[in-house]
């Protein structure tokens, strides 16, 4: 029945966000105490960098493994994966043979694992929610991230304190442990098979490409996914910094901790607002005006000071997100088959992946070689009056020159009428219903 595949999709959400938690608690434990170790925002960057590699290498296969395989295996997999990876680095910090290098091998590793796990996900969603339910469903699945990072972050400040790396790490093992349990207990149907689908039949290699070319033949799609993967690049630089950026500005770790949950709890608010109003009519507004405001908004953490004031910017950007992301979720699910889903999610990731790492690394070398030596030179004068002459401005103007360009690019793409018009250019897909969970 229909309510039930809604209420399995929910129940796996549940566990999948706790473990999400575990993990966020850990990774913010583990910057801590490399920036602490450091001094430099490089190495966080450098693991951004190594995560999202396997994306670029992998993508294309990942996502035909989610077309052809059980989805729910592939899942499960994946969070043993990441209980594996977590218990390596347990041992790391146990031992006091902790080095950066660990930490790359198991953030790349962390990274195939992603890529099994996340377009198996994504492409469930069609098969267990209709579509009539799904912007409301995609906006709740946008609670996930942000709801994590935000408990994460008060646990990352009072574990760090009270327990170390160590005891976030074993809080980490937990989670993975709730969240194989309830993969392994959950039921996601197979797609039946489209016209395209059949069209797309073949050798694994030859399926790991077919996203690319699925998009390649619908110039709508692909130009959306170019300007997504952009966007992505330009705001993974502003994800990357966020821990030193936090950290020079309000100094303290229990603060940081505060001022991170105050600003994930943003995405929280915003995705129960899109739950709740379901977005505009044809989807493309929600998701362009949602950009421009995010774009306006991350302008704005630039220039704030203050805890308070860093906080509230934070709370702002990630306010908009969930608006955007679960439109565009619905979009694709109702112009991509279920059977190609996995593919087409995929390829969408790989596109981003292709320029996040870059952007990463290179926000990270501006930051520790450009941006932050310039606040103490004499030319900073013409910026201190916007974004102050402390520890973290430099920081601070590279939010602002991100969050102008988010805004411009909105803008520009949004000015074109075959973004505008691409759910009127794109007949929906003819698929049967979503099957009953056994």
């Amino acid at each position: 029945m229909e309510t039930r595949g809604v209420g399995a999709f929910y129940a796996l959400l549940a566990t999948q966000t706790l473990s999400m938690v575990g993990s966020r608690t850990s990774s913010l434990a583990v910057g801590i105490a490399v920036f602490r170790l450091t001094g430099h925002a490089t190495p966080l960057a450098l693991v951004s960098v190594f995560s999202t590699a396997p994306w670029i290498i992998f993508g294309g296969l990942g996502g035909a493994l989610a077309d052809r395989l059980d989805r729910r295996s592939l899942m499960l997999a994946a969070n043993v994966g990441y209980t594996l990876a977590s218990g390596l680095l347990l041992i790391a910090f146990l031992s006091g043979g902790f080095r950066l290098w660990q930490l790359y091998g198991l953030a790349f590793a962390n990274g195939v694992f992603g890529v099994l796990e996340t377009p198996a996900l994504q492409a469930s969603v069609a098969m267990l929610v209709p579509d009539r339910l799904r912007d409301r469903t995609n906006a709740i699945q946008q609670l996930s991230y942000p709801a994590a990072s935000a408990a994460a972050a008060g646990l990352a400040g009072v574990l760090y304190a009270s327990v170390g790396v160590v005891g976030a790490i074993v809080a980490d093992l937990f989670t993975f442990a709730v969240a194989i349990a309830a993969i392994a207990v959950v039921r996601i149907p197979m797609p039946v098979a489209s016209p395209e689908g059949r069209d797309a039949r073949g050798g694994i290699w030859r399926q790991s490409v077919y996203g690319f070319r699925y998009l390649f033949g619908r110039p709508p799609l692909l130009g959306f996914c170019v300007y997504f993967a952009v966007i992505s690049a330009v705001a993974s630089g502003f994800w990357v910094l966020m821990t030193p950026y936090v950290l020079d500005r309000v100094h303290a770790t229990g603060t940081f901790g505060l001022v991170i949950g105050v600003g994930f709890s943003g995405a929280i608010a915003g995705a129960l607002a899109m739950g709740v109003w379901g977005g505009t009519r044809p989807r493309i507004h929600t998701v362009m005006l949602s950009m421009v405001v995010a774009g306006a908004f991350m302008t704005l953490a630039g220039v704030a000071r203050s805890p308070g004031a860093v906080g509230s910017a934070l709370f702002l950007v990630t306010f908009a997100i969930p608006f955007a992301n679960a439109a565009v979720n619905s979009i694709y699910q109702a112009k991509v088959a279920p059977d190609l889903q996995g593919r087409v999610f995929a390829a969408m990731g790989q596109l981003s992946a292709l320029l996040a790492p870059l952007a990463s690394l290179a926000a990270g070398r501006l930051a520790d070689r450009v941006f932050e030596p310039a606040v103490s030179k004499p030319g900073w004068n013409g910026f201190a009056w916007m974004v102050g002459q402390a520890h973290g401005s430099g920081i601070g103007l590279m939010y602002v020159i991100a969050g102008l360009s988010i805004l411009a690019m909105s803008l520009a793409v949004y000015a074109s009428p075959g973004i505008r018009r691409i759910e009127a250019a794109l007949p929906d897909h003819q698929a049967a219903a979503p099957a009953s969970i056994a």
